[in-house]
């Protein structure tokens, strides 16, 4: 069986049409038409229903799916494994929204120039997910928040950044003292159910602030553009940029010392794609000066 039909099953299963895959693979819809077609008759199953121009997987498609991404993956893993010389495979990637968003693609740019031949999977999630993924092997690496628990010996860890607890404010209100604007002014709360908006409200109770509240979200951006509207202030993580574009804000660092978030890779010790994971790990801490 040719893997790269198997790739090409998998590539029209996830685009939804023939043309969408032939743009991927760069070659012509009949092409592909015809190698799953061959696919089909090697496995005597029909893999593909077509309707127009879109497809969707039949009963049979849907059951050998996950195992042709597997198996792809398999062959990925043996190339590297074998070839000493290259760095080369796909790794398997996870990353919590502040990681995916900020950090992640200075990261990957680095590594993609340095190591062309590296293939990476990502899976964006929220960290608890990603820790458990990477636990059980699912995923090689993750970067996550900081885990508050002790890791599993089979884990390791890599602090790559930290962000400490600041006010963000509309810019007409820089240089007023913080303490009074959280009295003063309506307060636009990250979520209590995040780790960040967890340490703003115990900085709340430590400073004996009872603050206005306005609204309570988890989403950064979207505090920030709120802000920005004059709809109040918030506590949140110094988190990485972009943030969006054309705000007019300041950041006001706080009186009180607080516990930073911290933002990390975890990975497995034990998979067959650490070559990989090192690499990542070197352009990772090389992007954030991490050494």
């Amino acid at each position: 069986m040719d893997t790269q039909f198997l790739n090409t099953f998998v590539v029209v299963a996830d685009r939804g049409s023939m043309a969408a895959a032939a743009r991927v693979l760069n070659i012509t819809p009949a092409a592909v038409a015809q190698q799953i077609r061959t696919l089909e008759r090697e496995l005597a199953a029909p893999l593909i229903a077509r309707a127009g121009r879109t497809v969707s997987l039949t009963e049979e498609g849907s059951r050998i799916l996950q195992r042709a991404r597997d198996l792809l993956r398999d062959v990925a893993d043996m190339r590297s494994v074998a070839n000493d010389s290259e760095v080369s495979g796909e790794l398997r990637l996870g990353a919590c929204p502040t990681a995916l968003a900020g950090m992640l693609p200075d990261i990957l740019a680095r590594m993609v120039d340095t190591f062309p031949q590296i293939n990476v999977y990502i899976r964006p999630g929220y960290s608890a997910e990603l820790y458990r993924a990477v636990e059980t092997g699912e995923l090689d690496a993750a970067v996550v928040l900081q885990a508050p628990y002790n890791l599993p010996k089979t884990c390791d860890w890599q602090l790559l950044r930290e962000e400490p607890l600041v006010m963000i404010a509309p810019a007409r209100l820089a240089g007023r003292d913080p303490h009074e604007l959280l009295r003063t002014e309506p307060l636009i709360r990250y979520d209590r159910n995040q780790w960040g908006g967890r340490v703003a409200d115990d900085y709340l109770r430590r400073a004996g602030i009872v603050p206005r509240e306005r609204f309570e979200l988890n989403g950064l951006n979207a505090i920030a553009v709120m802000v920005d509207r004059g709809l109040g202030v918030s506590l949140v993580p110094d988190w990485a940029k972009p943030w969006p574009e054309g705000l007019d804000l300041v950041r006001i660092p706080l009186p009180l010392p607080s516990e930073p978030r911290r933002i990390g890779m975890v990975w497995s010790r034990s998979t067959v794609r650490i070559r990989l994971v090192t690499v990542l790990l070197q352009e990772s801490r090389a992007a954030t000066g991490h050494a």
